[in-house]
């Protein structure tokens, strides 16, 4: 008897809720088939917190001198006040915005491939984006800034350039990747570096290509990673000749070239920003790991 109760209660609970949801209008119903409509373009953090690379000379007149507590903190993140080393008699304003950036330079001496400090020194300097902060008191010749957004911490001698409004490319429509893409015959170039000097990446990573405004990029292109499998130049994670003989799996009848089989089409991103040879891409899709070295031409 307790037992048929106890399934009337269930069945009349499920019954209230199932009256509950078709009278309530913020209910979502989601088919399977047609799913919600994704982002269409890059986030503000992929957007403002890229780096970049350039050959130019970056105007560093401008810096932070100090902040708040300073004399026990070395580091300055979101909600911090910071000094800037400018005031009203260098025409600074309340409520002006600065971006905040830094020189940055690969910690680890050990290359991912063989060409990889040529090509880093050819592109330029890395800079990286450490957020954004706003003055909020002005002195005759220093400032008051709080930390808006930050991308990575901010620290004295950080390189405070006016504030200005970055591009923000859409997405090209969704359709299916082509893992056998034709080669489109534009500019060639190399994935050298990426954000933080990683070496691997993946979708929502940033990564240095060497192709900038000389090869015709511009932000809003896409380029498309690709590698070869039968190319010679090795890479740290692969040992000499892997491409034609495994141990215990087989081998090849012989060595073949590089354009003797098709390309391996990896993934595919779109231009954040760019400078003179070199410019950075946001990944919005990867079949599996991109590594530094890998090729990628424009769509």
């Amino acid at each position: 008897m307790r037992a048929i109760a106890t399934t009337m209660s269930f069945a009349t609970l499920v019954l209230a809720l199932g009256a509950s949801a078709q009278n309530t209008s913020q209910v979502q119903v989601v088919n399977a088939t047609r799913p919600i409509t994704g982002a269409t373009a890059p986030d503000y953090t992929a957007k403002y917190c890229s780096g970049f690379i350039t050959d130019e000379k970056v105007p560093s007149e401008v810096r932070i001198m100090s902040g708040q507590e300073s004399g026990s903190k070395i580091v300055f993140s979101s909600n911090d006040y910071v000094y800037i080393n400018r005031g009203a008699a260098q025409g600074v304003r309340v409520g002006d915005r600065f971006s905040i950036v830094r020189p940055d330079k690969d910690p680890n001496e050990v290359h991912w491939f063989k060409w990889q400090e040529k090509l880093l020194k050819a592109m330029g300097t890395q800079y990286i984006d450490a957020g954004q902060v706003q003055i909020t008191t002005v002195y005759p010749n220093a400032s008051i800034a709080l930390v808006k957004f930050s991308c990575d911490y901010m620290q004295r001698g950080d390189i405070a350039l006016p504030m200005s409004e970055r591009p923000s490319p859409s997405y090209k429509p969704a359709e299916k990747f082509d893992e056998f893409a034709p080669v489109s015959g534009k500019s060639v170039g190399m994935v050298v570096a990426g954000l933080a000097f990683t070496q691997s990446y993946g979708k929502n990573s940033t990564i240095y290509v060497n192709l900038g405004t000389n090869q015709g990029v511009k932000v809003g292109d896409y380029l498309r990673v690709f590698s070869y499998e039968g190319s010679t130049a090795e890479f740290s994670q692969n040992f000499p000749d892997f491409q034609y003989s495994m141990y215990g799996f087989g081998s090849t009848p012989e060595k073949y070239k590089w354009n003797d089989i098709p390309r391996n089409v990896i993934g595919e991103g779109i231009v954040m920003n760019v400078t003179h040879n070199a410019c950075a891409v946001f990944v919005t899709y990867s079949k599996h790991t991109i590594y530094a070295g890998y090729y990628v031409e424009i769509e």
